[in-house]
């Protein structure tokens, strides 16, 4: 379950910032829906900002899966810039940062914007 660090700190949960996919350690959360509940033992994080791409992407861009980056989210008034972005690599991922809402609003972006290697 990937949750913002707002949604954290206002529900009480210590979720550590991580890649999806590496829960080993974390704790748990309770979602309840007019519809039904669930209890999970562990799995809570906040996401840690990353980029998808192809391999050719990677080419084009002189980047490998593993690296870290910056981006400068820019086209709104609150220019922005991005350190340690993730860099992932599979060839059926195509061009596209993953932020969360909390930092999507810091940037005032919104789910159409650009960024640029910084």
């Amino acid at each position: 379950m990937e949750i913002s660090r707002t949604d954290a700190r206002i529900l009480g949960i210590a979720a550590p910032l991580r890649m999806s996919g590496n829960l080993q350690g974390t704790p748990g959360i309770r979602l309840i829906s007019p519809f039904a509940e669930l209890e999970l033992s562990g799995g809570t994080i906040v996401a840690q900002r990353h980029i998808h791409m192809s391999p050719l992407d990677a080419l084009i861009l002189r980047v490998s899966h593993g690296d870290s980056v910056a981006v400068a989210i820019e086209g709104s008034d609150r220019r922005l810039i991005f350190d340690n972005v993730a860099v992932r690599v599979a060839p059926d991922m195509r061009l596209e940062m993953h932020i969360d809402t909390d930092e999507a609003n810091a940037a005032g972006a919104d789910a159409a914007q650009a960024g640029q290697r910084w």
